[in-house]
């Protein structure tokens, strides 16, 4: 079975100052190997062609048969590392927290513990006759999420 580790060493290696970062690898007991990557601008066709062409040469087919699988983290995937956060800080999100509430609203920042959100609520608060939109924001532990991704809203 391949190493999992080797196989990041190797991208990681290759996307060492490019504007691509490793999202995840993954290996299956039957050598499937998937890379996920991204990158602050849109991702490259080409250069997707080109870290599996890579990553390729570093293996010997002769001694382990794999299928691998290159490609980019998709736009409604769930966020899987800290960076991803941070290229969509101002994006509007959706956040599934443990309590299995969903919140909707802009990312605003993102640390090494937490990241924040600005939602837009549905409340009356003291000196209101009704229910008014205010922005509240909401903070979030990494470990508080089952996921957050992207939201696409279309108007």
């Amino acid at each position: 079975m391949i190493d999992v580790n080797k196989v990041v060493e190797i991208v990681s290696d290759r996307l060492n100052g490019s504007k691509y970062f490793l999202v995840d690898v993954q290996v299956s007991k039957s050598n499937e190997i998937n890379v996920e990557i991204d990158s602050e601008e849109t991702i490259d066709i080409d250069f997707c062609v080109e870290l599996s062409r890579f990553v390729e040469s570093n293996f010997d087919r002769d001694v382990e048969d794999y299928e691998l699988t290159v490609g980019s983290a998709g736009i409604t995937s769930p966020f899987k590392i800290r960076r991803q956060y941070q290229k969509n800080i101002g994006n509007n999100v959706e956040v599934l927290a443990c309590d299995g509430r969903k919140h909707r609203g802009i990312l605003v920042s993102v640390d090494d513990e937490s990241f924040k959100i600005d939602e837009i609520v549905k409340e009356r608060r003291e000196g209101d006759k009704r229910k008014k939109e205010y922005v509240v924001t909401n903070e979030f532990r990494y470990d508080e999420v089952k996921y957050t991704c992207c939201l696409i809203e279309f108007k």
